[in-house]
């Protein structure tokens, strides 16, 4: 397997003044295409609960509350199963840990497919959140045992094009499909691909194991040194933040876009489309900025963008199509431009035995945090009998805070590479 030595020196030296980007071998670019379509999966399957969210609430007859929770129980579960496989995720070769996990996400994917009522929905999402709150972790790890720093923005940004693309291909054909044969055909339509990709993985992915020599520790006391170590909780901290930006917007998207700006259930799919299109052509690009000018940097100009549409955006009644498709190919620029720089800064703070616990725990972090955002916008926005939502404009201003918080979080995370960079500049 083709891999890049990296010594501490190196990341941090590449944080400050990196270097002309290396091109990926034939099999990087493999690794990076097959992430990308497993986190096309993962991400659709959380996403397309967003676009069904107008269609759930009137098929199962549940209020907004009940809809967060369907939600944030996945959020839930990712985030308890993440933190207890923490202490494991750097004992084992990363290809079967991610293909364990990976087969109970296709399988709890299944059981939302033929979920029957409300009870049983909820209880689908529980079991695919335990499976693909891993996953993440796991991928990302793999990015930072393969790639250098310098090379992170980039590898991000094309895996972050799974985020778009779900837009562009998943979400309508999603739409479509629930459209005509009812909410659980998505689910199975994304069973249907995540075989697919899940055969691949085993056939072209090489084992992935350097890491296991350099880890020793009991298990639950590498989880331990993990939760407990100082530039980790830092991390974790500036993560719980970052993820309230997006996922207090995302559970009542297609909802607002519905019932206040009135835009059809038929014209929904273009709206998610042309954005998709629009944040796919631009995550490469924002992913080679981030490691040119630095990745804080693009953070910043990334939330500020968010923060200014999100305060516009949710503030809107009767709006046209093509002001709507505007609004939301910005925010998702924004968006994306926030998600690709921190993940690459982020990769940068662990050392590489602790890197696969300290992605889960993080990632564990990240989806409790979402959970507790998903169910609490479902407690500020209140559906009238009409179906307008309420309070979407006060959804609005917390997210813009919190944006701004995770900002300064991410400063300190910012400075402490700096500082380790310190060493290597002297030199």
């Amino acid at each position: 397997m083709t891999t890049h030595a990296e010594s501490p020196s190196l990341v941090t030296r590449a944080a400050v003044t990196p270097p002309a980007a290396p091109k990926f071998s034939r099999y990087e670019a493999f690794v990076v295409a097959i992430l990308a379509f497993l986190q096309f999966t993962i991400i659709l399957d959380f996403m397309i609960l967003s676009p069904l969210g107008a269609m759930l609430l009137r098929d199962l007859h549940i209020s907004t509350q009940q809809f967060g929770l369907v939600v944030s129980v996945y959020a839930f579960s990712a985030g308890a199963s993440g933190l207890l496989a923490a202490g494991f995720a750097d004992r084992f070769d990363r290809k079967r840990f991610l293909l364990f996990f990976y087969g109970g996400f296709l399988l709890g994917t299944l059981f939302c497919g033929l979920a029957p009522n409300y009870h049983r929905l909820v209880l689908a999402r529980m079991l695919t959140g335990v499976f693909g709150g891993v996953i993440g972790s796991v991928s990302f790890a793999i990015i930072a045992d393969m790639f250098p720093f310098q090379m992170r923005g980039r590898v991000m940004g094309y895996v972050q094009t799974a985020f778009a693309g779900s837009q562009i291909l998943g979400i309508p054909l999603g739409l479509y499909l629930s459209n005509k044969w009812g909410w659980h055909m998505p689910f199975l339509l994304i069973l249907a691909v995540g075989l697919v990709v899940g055969v691949v993985i085993i056939i072209g992915l090489k084992p992935i194991n350097a890491h296991l020599n350099e880890n020793e520790h009991n298990p639950f006391v590498h989880l331990w040194n993990t939760i407990t170590t100082r530039r980790h909780l830092r991390a974790f901290a500036t993560t719980g933040l970052l993820v309230t930006g997006g996922f207090m917007l995302m559970p009542f998207g297609s909802a607002f876009s519905v019932h206040n700006q009135g835009i059809s259930m038929e014209q929904l799919p273009a709206v998610y489309m042309v954005t998709g299109v629009v944040a796919m052509l631009t995550g490469p690009f924002v992913g080679r900025l981030s490691d040119r000018i630095g990745k804080f940097w693009m953070f910043c100009i990334g939330s500020t963008i968010s923060i200014t549409i999100v305060c516009i955006y949710c503030n809107l009644g009767l709006t046209p199509l093509w002001l709507v498709i505007l609004l939301n190919g910005i925010l998702f620029i924004g968006i994306s431009s926030r998600m690709i720089s921190a993940q690459a800064l982020m990769s940068a703070v662990p050392a590489p035995q602790n890197r696969g616990s300290f992605m889960s725990v993080n990632s564990s972090v990240q989806q409790i945090s979402g959970g507790i955002a998903s169910y609490a916008a479902g407690l500020i926005v209140v559906q009238t009998a009409s179906g307008k939502l309420l309070h979407y404009n006060i959804l609005g201003y917390v997210v813009s805070g919190a944006m701004v918080a995770a900002m300064l979080l991410l400063y300190g995370i910012h400075k402490m590479v700096m500082a380790d960079a310190a060493p290597a500049r002297a030199a």
